[in-house]
């Protein structure tokens, strides 16, 4: 039961389910596309697929593939970007002057601090919109890359490592998540979960009848603390913190190997190859899973069926685990593609 009726349960999980149905024929098609259309920097891609397509190319996540897209997570990529992508169209924001990308990267700020208040109500329905909030934010969050993109002519999604906006965006989204984790942390407080319950043997039944009272029998152990709470939501922002680094880290890399333009035909092939290779594509789809952005949807998702107690507790040190076994597959990853690519192509050699 996460909803006020057993109604609106059904109608929640059929949603998430169709949502999952989305996601997955999203994700096969885009491999097939990775597979059978030439890449980003091979041709135009806009005249292989509008056919293909039930919208325009420019605005499906499907057109132009990069590193980043393979490695972005399934609500941005399938969902928030194209939306951001078709307010911008809407809207003309990119030939507005004097709407910058920095100054969407600030409002969204604003737009989290707002969710982060609605998250700590004690009601259910204002924590529901603080979570509406912090999509809207999440939109914004992918506007203010589009718009920027749109500027300079830039096709598909790419990190611009280095440059003002690159370091400005990086900034208004730690200070979002620091905002939603202590929206969280103000709710819990106030509403602190109980550790459970245990059932006490009843000494003489005939005196206590537990069939007229509900709690008889029953004793609630004492409720969690405050420090309990702070660590534990100090161990999922660790772990937002480690995903966002490492994540970050690797498409830097990944960009720089398989998306370079100043390569020899030879190294160019070996990039496609590499790009296109099986190996390549499960890792880019578990950073999909455990990106930090993977992190905030499922942590705003848990917050929409009021589990957010229950979240925390589940991914408390596994999470750690995973994402640390994670880093290390990419970093064996990197250096084969690297040697594949720059050091010793032959061709005999394949990536797997």
């Amino acid at each position: 039961m996460v909803g006020p009726s057993s109604l609106f349960s059904k109608i929640l999980v059929g949603c998430m389910f169709l949502l999952f149905l989305y996601f997955l024929y999203m994700d096969t098609s885009l491999y097939f596309r990775i597979q059978n259309f030439p890449i980003r920097r091979e041709a135009d891609n806009s005249t292989l697929l509008e056919s293909e397509l039930f919208f325009s190319c420019e605005v499906s996540p499907l057109c132009d593939v990069t590193v980043k897209s393979m490695m972005l997570d399934h609500a941005n990529h399938y969902l928030l970007s194209p939306l951001a992508t078709l307010a911008d169209k809407i809207l003309g924001i990119h030939h507005i002057e004097y709407i910058t990308p920095n100054m969407i990267s600030a409002f969204h700020v604003l737009v989290a601090v707002a969710s982060a208040k609605c998250i700590a109500s004690d009601s259910l329905v204002t924590r529901r919109v603080g979570v509406g909030l912090f999509e809207l934010r999440s939109m914004l969050d992918d506007l203010d890359g589009h718009v920027a993109r749109a500027r300079k002519h830039i096709r598909g999604e790419t990190s611009e490592i280095g440059s003002v906006g690159y370091f400005v965006d990086g900034l208004c989204d730690a200070l979002g998540t620091i905002a939603l984790l202590i929206g969280c942390l103000v709710f819990l407080k106030n509403n602190p979960p109980r550790r459970g319950y245990t059932q006490l043997q009843t000494i003489i039944p005939q005196v206590l009848d537990v069939s007229k009272d509900t709690g008889a029998g029953v004793t609630y152990k004492g409720k969690v603390t405050s420090k309990k709470v702070m660590h534990k939501l100090s161990c999922f922002g660790a772990q937002v913190l480690l995903s966002s680094t490492a994540w970050n880290r690797y498409i830097a890399l990944y960009q720089d190997l398989l998306e370079r333009h100043s390569v020899t035909e030879q190294q160019a092939q070996g990039q496609i190859q590499a790009f296109r290779s099986s190996l390549m594509w499960t890792v880019a789809w578990l950073w999909r899973l455990f990106n930090p952005q993977a992190y905030i949807h499922a942590l705003l998702i848990a917050i929409f069926c009021d589990k957010v107690w229950e979240l925390l507790r589940a991914v408390q040190y596994i999470g750690f685990i995973v994402l640390l076994c994670l880093i290390c597959i990419s970093e064996m990853h990197v250096l084969e593609v690297q040697a594949f690519i720059y050091k010793s192509l032959s061709n005999s050699t394949t990536v797997t």
